[in-house]
Order: C-alpha cells, then sequence, then structure tokens
C-alpha cells in the first residue's frame, strides 16, 4: 500500500511525500529509520464504496483470532518448530479464509521472509500491535512470551466484547419490538377505530391525538421519510467513515455519561497494557506510543498519542505530556508513569495501571449489565402503558357517553 506522510528531518526541515508499504506499522518503520521524525501518515489509495462490502467477506472474526494465537502459543511452548506449528495451524484451523491466510503465512515464511513480515503482508487480520509483538519477540527471542501475551489480550478483548453485546441484546430486542407494535397501532388499528371517535365526539387525550397524528403521517407520507431519510444516513454514514467523522463519532461517545467513562477507562487499559508489553520487548518509548495509538481503538486516543509521541521524542518526559491531557489521561496515570521513569520501572508500573483499569472497566460492565436491562423494560413498560391507555381511555369515555 501507498502511504502520504508529513515529517521533519534531524535538522528541522519539513518533508512531505509518499511512501510504499505492506501496512501504516511498517511505513513508520521504514520513515524512523530514516531519520524522520513522523508528523502525519495516512493512506495514499483511494477507497471505493464497494472495498467496505469486500472486506466483510475477508474478515477473520475475533473469536477464530484468539483460537488461531492460543493454539500457536501453544505449539511454540511446546517447542514445535516454527515451519511445523504453521502446518499444524493450517491443518486444526477450520475457517475458510483464515485457512488460507495461514497458508498464505507458510508460503511467505518458506521463501525466507520472518514471521512478523508475513504477518505484516496479513494487514487486516493481523494489526500493528500485533504484529510489532511479534517483531520485538524475535528481536529479543522471546516468541512464546510474546504469543501467549496476545492470546490472553485477545481473550480479554473477546470477553469485554461479548460481556457489552450479551447485555445489549435484550434491550435492543425489546425496543425494536416496542417500535414494531407502535408502527402496526398507529397504521393499522387506530385508523379502524378512528371514524368511531369522531362521530361519537369525545374529547380525546393528548397521548392519542399523536397516536392518531403519527399513523396519518406514516401512511400518507411514508414515501417522503424514505426519500428524506435514505439520503441522510448515506451522509452521515458517508461522514462518520471519514477521519473527521470518526474523531467526532469517537468525541460523542466519550461524552455520553456512564458510556464514556466505561469507553475511556477501557482505552486507558489497553494503553497501558499495550506499552507495557512494547517497552519490554525493547521497542523505543516514542515508537511504541505510535504502535498503541494505532492498536487503542478509538480516533481521538491516537491522535492524542501521535501528539505525545512527538513531545517524547524532542525530549519531554513521557509523565508530563500525560499531565497535559489529563481529560484524556488521568492523574493516576501520569504520577505512576512518573514514578516508573524515577525508579526504571516504567513498564512495571504501567503494568499496574493496566491492571487497575482492568479491574474498573470490569466493575463498571458488570453495573452496566445490571442496570440496562431494568432501565429499558422500565421505559417500554411505560410507553407500552401510554400506548395501550390511548386506546382504553377513549373507549371508556365512550361507554361512560352511551350509559349518559
Amino acid at each position: 500500500m501507498k502511504y502520504k506522510y508529513q515529517a521533519r528531518t534531524k535538522e528541522g526541515e519539513m518533508q512531505v511525500g509518499n511512501v510504499e508499504a505492506f501496512s501504516k506499522e511498517g511505513a513508520v518503520n521504514i520513515l524512523t529509520s530514516h531519520g524522520l521524525f513522523l508528523l502525519a501518515l495516512e493512506s495514499a489509495e483511494e477507497i471505493h464504496w464497494y472495498d467496505s462490502i469486500t472486506s466483510i467477506f475477508k474478515r477473520v472474526k475475533l473469536g477464530d483470532l484468539v483460537i488461531f494465537t492460543r493454539q500457536f502459543s501453544t505449539l511454540i511452548e511446546s517447542k514445535v518448530p516454527l515451519g511445523d506449528a504453521i502446518k499444524n495451524l493450517l491443518n486444526q484451523t477450520e475457517n475458510v479464509m483464515l485457512k488460507s491466510i495461514i497458508r498464505e503465512i507458510a508460503t511467505d515464511i518458506n521463501s525466507g521472509l520472518s514471521l512478523s513480515q508475513a504477518l505484516e503482508r496479513q494487514g487486516g487480520v493481523f494489526d500493528e500491535f500485533y504484529v510489532s509483538m511479534i517483531r520485538s519477540a524475535e528481536l529479543t527471542g522471546r516468541l512464546e512470551e510474546a504469543l501467549i501475551y496476545l492470546a490472553v489480550y485477545l481473550e480479554k478483548q473477546k470477553v469485554w466484547r461479548s460481556r457489552i453485546i450479551n447485555a445489549l441484546i435484550y434491550p435492543i430486542m425489546l425496543v425494536i419490538g416496542f417500535f414494531i407494535v407502535v408502527i402496526l397501532m398507529a397504521v393499522v388499528v387506530f385508523p379502524n377505530i378512528r371514524p368511531i371517535f369522531e362521530d361519537s365526539q369525545i374529547s380525546l387525550p393528548w397521548f392519542t391525538k399523536i397516536v392518531l397524528f403519527t399513523g396519518d403521517f406514516l401512511v400518507n407520507w411514508w414515501w417522503a421519510m424514505v426519500l428524506i431519510l435514505v439520503p441522510i444516513i448515506i451522509l452521515l454514514v458517508d461522514y462518520f467513515r471519514s477521519k473527521e467523522g470518526k474523531i467526532v463519532l469517537d468525541e460523542i461517545l466519550l461524552r455520553i455519561p456512564v458510556i464514556g467513562r466505561l469507553f475511556r477507562k477501557m482505552y486507558i487499559a489497553r494503553f497501558a497494557e499495550s506499552l507495557s508489553v512494547l517497552i519490554k520487548g525493547g521497542v523505543p518509548i516514542a515508537q511504541s506510543l505510535i504502535i498503541t495509538s494505532n492498536s487503542i481503538g478509538s480516533n481521538i486516543f491516537r491522535e492524542v498519542l501521535y501528539g505525545i509521541s512527538e513531545k517524547v521524542r524532542s525530549g519531554e518526559l513521557l509523565s508530563n505530556t500525560l499531565r497535559e491531557e489529563s481529560y484524556y489521561f488521568p492523574p493516576l496515570v501520569s504520577q505512576m508513569v512518573g514514578i516508573g521513569e524515577t525508579t526504571g520501572r516504567l513498564e512495571e508500573l504501567l503494568g499496574k495501571v493496566a491492571n487497575y483499569y482492568n479491574g474498573e472497566v470490569e466493575d463498571l460492565i458488570d453495573r452496566l449489565t445490571e442496570l440496562i436491562q431494568p432501565l429499558v423494560i422500565a421505559f417500554v413498560g411505560i410507553f407500552i402503558g401510554l400506548l395501550f391507555a390511548s386506546i382504553l381511555i377513549p373507549i371508556y369515555n365512550l361507554i361512560q357517553g352511551f350509559k349518559a
């Protein structure tokens, strides 16, 4: 792939150009190896709308990647040679797409590439953090430890994702069912009983009038809603896929009460854990920050960490730069990093920060899963009550009118 970059030389001169690499991390390594201080890096290749559709069929699920990494770590831990380990993985893997990728990795390794280089060629499956961990392990001779860590790391991400999704499935289905009932009542039921209410000239409650108006609007103007909403949705999706839109979406997520706090703690845990392992593996701090920024999962945190890495390159302490970004990194993080820098145990203190915030994320997910479902059930229950009241109250008033 071709990437467009902005960088400064050691003399401070601005340099702009293009570089070709298998992944963004590979482009970063090429530029830094030439003594350049990277300011910006983005893909220079045109992305077509159909690329996102075809990428769906080329995607490997996180669960399959977890199994692959766990099996790989077990084989390497058992002292199975790398070539034989890849062959065993190829025979054990059931996912067709992943099997094809493993076959390509085996071919690359047989042709003389290292494991990290072979994984780097599969950038859509193995992210920059994964590849960087393997590369640093190859340099230090600790491939077994790196794979075990990656297996544990990916399993943790899968557990978090599964717990959040499982907590949201029931409320989402409940809300969807509620809106289906509302639409059916407004479009099918109310138009049939509306003439009765109009002939009797009884007074209708405000919520009954809202449901009647909604039904009329949907029946008569549904085509206008489609013509208006479809382009708006397409424009919004296109915008939120852009660089600016991704940052705006991340900012919105971070500012949602409770949810924003969960994401912030999750990003901090990933930051501390990834940076700790990379530094322990011998990767320079500035480069570790760039690698971490691309694997953290947030465009806002990525931009912030890019800025921090540039300040670290210029000679500032990591703790001081983190202190300046107190909105994203609480004082605890900068204080622990400062202690690590003073005592020479930075990776150890970052590990403690990661453990602390991992625990915070676990507690917050537990509380959310306990609160979300009762809140949604109460919310839907209130509106279902109003919906049926909008029918029953006019009928009751009608009956009372006949009695009178």
